[in-house]
Formats: C-alpha cells, sequence, structure tokens
C-alpha cells in the first residue's frame, strides 16, 4: 500500500478538525437533553431539558468523527463517498453533521442555520411529532435505517454495485458485528468487481459495550481480530486511542491510505493488471464509549463503560445530575464554534463539500434521483399456448425465467438489473438468465464451474438476509432488481422487510424523497410442492406477515399458471415504492388461460371464470374461489365432481390472482368496490374458498365484507410431512373431494342427495390413502387428471 506522512494535518487543520468535532458532539448532546436555551446563553435549567431523555450518545462522538475524515477525501480527492451509519440509533451524530454541511436546512428550511434553527433540531430530536432516534427516511444522506442491527455493510455492498465511483464507507458498530447478518455479509467482497462497481470501506468502530456487556470483537486480542479480518479478505488499518489531537492524525493517515489502496486496487483493475481477487483495506476505529462525555455519574465510571451508551445523565433533577450536564455541555465551549446569531463559525462551516459532494447530499443517498426506468421486453412473446383450459402443461417459473433472462438482456448495458436468490436460481426455474449473465464471482474460480464470473449479474450466497441486503441497497441508490426463495424461508427477512417497508412508508412522508423501484419477490417451492423436502420447508406465512405491512406499500399475487405469471411479473417490475410478492409453483402444472385471457384477469385482480361456472343468467348455489396455483387445480377438480355427480348445482368459479382486492377500497388501493366484491361472491350464498395459504388471511382480508359470515376457507393446517403433492392436500383438507363435501353441506336444497356425494368422496379419500402408502406416488386419476 502507498507510505502516506504520519502527520497529515497541519497545526490549522487540526485545530479547525477539532472546533468541528467539538461543534458536531455539541449538537449531538443538545438533542438527546435540550428543548430551549440550545447555546447555554441563559443558566441552564430543567425547564430547558426534555421530560423524556431518548438517544444514544456512546456510538455518536465515534461517528461524529468518521463523518469530519470522510469529508477532508472528499474535498481533497473530489470522491464520492456515501456514509452508511451502521450503529444502532446514532442519530445524533449523523444528523448533527448533516445540519452541518447545510443540507439539512435545505431539505427542511424550518430548521434554519440560526440559534433559532439549532432551537428546532434539538426539540424534534425524539420527541412527539419529531425525528426518530436512529438515521431514517427523514434523515439527508441515508439509506440505511439504523433501528435494527446487521444490514449496514450488505446494504453498503448493495449500493456499490454498478457504481464504479462510488466508495461506501459502512460504519459497523461491534455490537452489530455480533448479528449473524453481518457476519454473513463480510463475505460481500467475494462478489464486488473492481472493475464495474465501486468500493466498500468497512469501519469497524470498537467502543467496547453493548447496552450493558461488552462486546466480543473488542475484547479479543488484537492478532486474533487481525486474523479474524484478514481471514475475511481485508487488510484491516487500525486507529486506537482517545487522545483527540493523536487521533486526528491517526485517523487522516488511516483515511489516505485506505483510499490510496483503493485507488490502486481500482486502477490496476480496470487497467487489466490486476488478475486475483484484491484485498481491500478496512479501518478499525478504537475509541472509548462516549468519548468526551462525562468521566464519571454520581461516582461511577461512564465515559469508556457501558454507562455511556444511551443516555449517561439521566433524572436531572436528582442531585448534581443538572450541573453535570451543563459542565458537559459547556465542555464543548459553544461559543467558540457559533456566531452571534447561532450560526456555524465561517472557518468550521468550510470544510463541508460543497453541493452534491457532500455526503449529507449525494444523489446516491436519493436513489430515485439516479434511477433509469427498466427496459421491459414484450413477455407475451413468451407466452405458453393454451388452446383450451387445462390442455397445455408447463413450468411457470422457467417460463418467467425466459423473459428475465430478456430483461437482463435488454438492460446490460445500463448495468442496472440484477437477480438474487439464495443459492436457488436453477432450482427455481430461472437458469435461463445464465444465458445472458453469469453468477457474480470474485473469488477462486475452477475451468469446470458453472456460469461463474466476475462481471455476472446473478447474485447467489446462502444467506438470505444478504441477498436481502444487496437487494435493497441496490434499490435505494436508484436500480432495479428480482429476488427468488423458497417459501418456507423467505421468513428469515421477515424483520428486514418490516425495516424496509417503514423505510418506504416514512419516505413517502418526505417531500424530496424520490421514489424507488420496488423490492420484488418470487416465493416458489412453495407448501404444496414439497415432494422430497417434507415439513420442515412447508410454511406459506410469509403472506400473512406481508398482509399486515401499510395497504399503500403491500402486494401479494398468487397467478394461477405460466400466462398469468408473466404478466403479474412485468406489473412488478413497472411499480415503485412498493412490497411486491408474487407466489408460483415450479413444477409441471396445467395452464388454464390464454395470454389475452391471462392480461384480462389480471388486470381485474380476480375474477369469475365463466367457463368453470355453470350460473349465467341465475343465482348460484354456490361460489367456489381459489387463490393459488395448486388451490386452482383441487378447487377446478371438485367443480368437475360436481358436475358429474351433481349436474344441476349450479356454481360460480371465481379465481383470485391480487389478493389485497378482497379488502375494500377503504382498506387498500387494490381493494374491490363493494358493489362489485357483492356481485362476485353474493350477499348470502356459501363461498368455499380454496387459499395457497393459511386460512384465517381469508378471514381477515374480507371481515368487513357483507357475506363475509358465509367464507369457509380451505387452506394450510400446519399438517405435513414428505409425501405426494396430491397428499399434502388432502391431509390440509385443501384437497377436491374436502371441498366437495364442503359445497355439498351447505346447499339445504340438495340434501336428499348430500350423504351419497360426501360417502362417495369419503370412499375416494380411503382409496388414495391405500394407494400412496403403498406406491409411493398419487392415484392415475389424480396425477392424470385434466379438465375437460
Amino acid at each position: 500500500m502507498t507510505e502516506t506522512p504520519k502527520t497529515p494535518l497541519s497545526r490549522q487543520e487540526l485545530d479547525v478538525f477539532e472546533r468541528w468535532w467539538r461543534a458536531a458532539n455539541y449538537l449531538s448532546v443538545g438533542q438527546i437533553y435540550l428543548m430551549a436555551n440550545p447555546l447555554l446563553r441563559e443558566r441552564l435549567t430543567l425547564e430547558h431539558t426534555k421530560p423524556r431523555l431518548l438517544g444514544h450518545w456512546g456510538t455518536t462522538p465515534g461517528l461524529n468523527f468518521l463523518w469530519l475524515h470522510l469529508s477532508r477525501i472528499i474535498r481533497e480527492q473530489n470522491r464520492d463517498i456515501l456514509f452508511v451509519a451502521g450503529p444502532g440509533h446514532g442519530a445524533p451524530g449523523v444528523v448533527a453533521s448533516t445540519y452541518m454541511e447545510g443540507t439539512y436546512s435545505e431539505y427542511f428550511p424550518e430548521v434554519t442555520r440560526d440559534e433559532a434553527g439549532i432551537g428546532r433540531l434539538f426539540k424534534q430530536f425524539s420527541f412527539p411529532g419529531g425525528i426518530p432516534s436512529h438515521a431514517a427516511a427523514t434523515t439527508p444522506g441515508s439509506i440505511h435505517e439504523g433501528g435494527e442491527l446487521g444490514y449496514s455493510l450488505s446494504h453498503a455492498y448493495g449500493a456499490a454495485f454498478d457504481h464504479p465511483d462510488l466508495v461506501v464507507a459502512c460504519v459497523i458498530g461491534d455490537g452489530e458485528a455480533e448479528t449473524g447478518p453481518l457476519a454473513a455479509s463480510w463475505h460481500s467482497n467475494k462478489f464486488l468487481n473492481p472493475t464495474r462497481d465501486g468500493a466498500v470501506l468497512p469501519i469497524l468502530h470498537l467502543n467496547g459495550y453493548k447496552i450493558a456487556n461488552p462486546t466480543v470483537l473488542a475484547r479479543i486480542p488484537k492478532n486474533e481480530l487481525e486474523a479474524l479480518l484478514r481471514g475475511y479478505g481485508h487488510a484491516p488499518i487500525f486507529v486506537e486511542g482517545d487522545d483527540p489531537e493523536t487521533m486526528h492524525q491517526a485517523m487522516a493517515t488511516a483515511m489516505d491510505q485506505a483510499f490510496a489502496a483503493i485507488s490502486e486496487i481500482q486502477n490496476a483493475t480496470r487497467a487489466g493488471d490486476a488478475p486475483s481477487r484484491p484485498c481491500w483495506p478496512m479501518i478499525v476505529l478504537r475509541s472509548p464509549k462516549g468519548w468526551t462525555g462525562p468521566k464519571t455519574v454520581d461516582g461511577l465510571k461512564t465515559e469508556g463503560f457501558w454507562r455511556a451508551h444511551q443516555v449517561p445523565v439521566a433524572d436531572l433533577a436528582k442531585g448534581d445530575h443538572l450541573a453535570v450536564l451543563d459542565d458537559w455541555l459547556r465542555s464543548y465551549k459553544p461559543e467558540e464554534l457559533f456566531d452571534e446569531q447561532g450560526g456555524l463559525c465561517a472557518d468550521i462551516a468550510a470544510l463541508a463539500p460543497k453541493g452534491e459532494k457532500r455526503m449529507s447530499a449525494s444523489p446516491y443517498a436519493n436513489g430515485g434521483l439516479l434511477r433509469r426506468p427498466l427496459r421491459l421486453p414484450d413477455y407475451a412473446m413468451h407466452a405458453v399456448a393454451v388452446s383450451g383450459p387445462g390442455q397445455a402443461t408447463a413450468e411457470a417459473t422457467r417460463i418467467l425465467g425466459g423473459w428475465l433472462r430478456d430483461v437482463m438482456a435488454a438492460n446490460r448495458d445500463q448495468a442496472n438489473f440484477r437477480v438474487l436468490s439464495p443459492d436457488e436460481n436453477n432450482s427455481n426455474r430461472l437458469n435461463a438468465v445464465l444465458e445472458v449473465t453469469d453468477r457474480a464471482w470474485e473469488a477462486v474460480r475452477y475451468d469446470y464451474d458453472d456460469h461463474l464470473a466476475p462481471d455476472g449479474r446473478v447474485m447467489e450466497i446462502l444467506s438470505e438476509h444478504t441477498c436481502q441486503g444487496w437487494l435493497e441497497g441496490y434499490l435505494l441508490t436508484g436500480r432495479h432488481g428480482f429476488f427468488s426463495c423458497y417459501e418456507a424461508f423467505i421468513h428469515i427477512v421477515d424483520s428486514m422487510v418490516n425495516q424496509h417497508a417503514k423505510w418506504l412508508k416514512t419516505s413517502r412522508e418526505v417531500p424530496w424523497r424520490q421514489t424507488i423501484s420496488s423490492l420484488n419477490y418470487l416465493i416458489t417451492s412453495h407448501v404444496w410442492r414439497q415432494d422430497h423436502n417434507g415439513f420442515s420447508h412447508q410454511d406459506p406465512g410469509f403472506l400473512n406477515h406481508i398482509a399486515t405491512k401499510k395497504a399503500d406499500i403491500a402486494r401479494i399475487y398468487l397467478p394461477p399458471d405460466a400466462n398469468t405469471l408473466l404478466h403479474v411479473a412485468d406489473h412488478c417490475l413497472r411499480t415503485r415504492d412498493v412490497i411486491n410478492v408474487i407466489v408460483a409453483g415450479k413444477q409441471p402444472d396445467l395452464q388454464w388461460l390464454d395470454m389475452d385471457a391471462a392480461i384480462s384477469h389480471c388486470s381485474k385482480g380476480l375474477g369469475i371464470w365463466e367457463w368453470a361456472s355453470n350460473d349465467r343468467g341465475e343465482e348460484p348455489d354456490a361460489v367456489i374461489a381459489c387463490a393459488g396455483d395448486v388451490p386452482t387445480l383441487e378447487a377446478l377438480a371438485a367443480v368437475k365432481i360436481l358436475r358429474e355427480q351433481m349436474p344441476d348445482l349450479k356454481l360460480r368459479f371465481v379465481n383470485v390472482v391480487d389478493l389485497m382486492a378482497l379488502q375494500s377500497p377503504e382498506q387498500h388501493p387494490h381493494g374491490l368496490p363493494g358493489e362489485t366484491f357483492d356481485a362476485l361472491f353474493t350477499l348470502d350464498k356459501p363461498v368455499i374458498f380454496a387459499f395457497h395459504g393459511y386460512p384465517s388471511l381469508i378471514h381477515t382480508l374480507i371481515y368487513k365484507r357483507a357475506n363475509a359470515s358465509n367464507f369457509h376457507v380451505h387452506g394450510y393446517r400446519e399438517e405435513g410431512t414428505t409425501t405426494t403433492p396430491f397428499d399434502m392436500t388432502v391431509l390440509n383438507h385443501l384437497d377436491r373431494f374436502h371441498l366437495v363435501s364442503n359445497i355439498v353441506r351447505r346447499v339445504p336444497r340438495f340434501a336428499a342427495r348430500t350423504a351419497y356425494v360426501e360417502q362417495s368422496v369419503r370412499d375416494k379419500l380411503v382409496q388414495h390413502t391405500r394407494y400412496v402408502r403403498e406406491h409411493g406416488k398419487d392415484m392415475p386419476e389424480i396425477s392424470e387428471w385434466r379438465w375437460e
């Protein structure tokens, strides 16, 4: 690595650096404690402090310190740097720095750059109607919701992919470093292409403690920590101590060294002179918890200990606590930092980069500014030829894979689309994309490897968390993506989805946030087709999780065949600021709709399949509804049985593609108007609903509908094993025979014939059970069933 001077800062620079840092720390403490008297121009009283003291001081001075030193690199090297604050609840520091750069006042004009504005800045923090205690969508320069730990590094890499001029400085708290998602995301550097992508500079901040315990990485020997980080593929640069002057010089040296190394790697690789995977630099900052805060409170160690983690001085009415706070705030000498009007002194303000080079104003942190529309080829060119319902067979997700291949090819020059999966791309039948790209891979490759290349655009790592974090970072910085996953294991990212949904909701309320591409999931290898995986792979509950999100964020689609899947996928890739979940099986299945019918059906979200109904012009005796590919098959098979045994029974068949259409328009933007819903499902007739997921979800969605009490839902009942596809439906009463039984029992005018129909289906269930236990496969009349 390039050697750098040991004292890169002049005496004058060092002095103004120290004053910037003091100002940032003062503004941070003020946000936690004060609601009046922001510059201490009066004697501090309890009335000037907040009634509820919330916030996290411990990590904040380190964040302020790093922001300052990264800004120097931007000024001197004209870099584009994105700041990701991983430590939880570090907003006091990030907000203070964005205010000092002037960006905060540009986005929030009421927070002026004077004493009154500082007062507003202080009062709004963790205050009703104000801003949260972690970096959020309301924080200029942020793409990372810092309320939950573990995702900062994967977000950083997602942002760096396909942004060759960007360096993402990712601060990782040592508490966060203990989480599973963060531990896996260290391997992201094996997927980063120095030629095409930007760089990530991880900065591991060791301040020693979590809420009340030491952190693991701060308590292992330095040589062990260095070996661990080198094993992850990084060359760590250590900056350790507590003396401000020494630490400023050491950090400036470390920054120069790290950015010189990044330039060397990128320049060599882009010139074709670096054949092996590079060892990227990183910085390890070891500084006291709550650095520059009170050394002790009530005689107990505070700075450099867990007591500095949140609010070091609490209960300000107690003892000398108010005086301790006053001394702490005045130790930063605000009179040397702000002018008479409360503006930041000019020499301090001059340390901020200019315009969009400020990390708080980076367009990369407001990805909608950079977003280019995805070129979407005509999906109808991939349509399955359907001469009649149930006459053709296809693997729906394999058909989708062919179209995604064309999407990938159409956008290759824009470098703004990636497909992600936790080692399941081919298993999910999307392998056609590998005809036009490879899997991204920077580690060792052998000549017999399958589709591994540094410039691959298919991202696979066996960590759902890392895939999710990459995709979120990619979307938040202006690009597009598609994530396929096994249904049972998409739950692994439940909490990450929560955070992204909250980000989207908040960002819609922030006028300057531009819309980003939607988060698109293909959920496959689903509950009803787990022939060899069994009970452990059987869980459709992700739908319940998504359905609880804010209505204008959540979308759930259950296309019944390949043509409807194509239309739904095209629609989802065109949307912005929502979370789209598509559920589709990957096994060969019967196809129902030609492309014209599929487009018409999906455009409505749900509708009557007239060819499967016989109630036209009459009131139906019952409605049989379905949502999902296997439920659709079983519902149609039930209709066929009933036509044979009770031909005068009037049935209406309704298929649901857009699950949220079941809600009312007041509950969801896709909700059906009441009169339309009532016309489809009637006001008083039984509705037998075959559903892909847990039955309770349907009842939750339709509880306000007029006929809600007449809905009888068949779905997953948490019964499963390694068994045949049809036996899975039988175990959960989703099969055609249980559907038939439920229907005939709810039509009073056929009561005299009900017993015979029910007996016939019970006989079939007995026959089925004996057959699968003996032969290990479904009866031919099941496996070879066709609609006629």
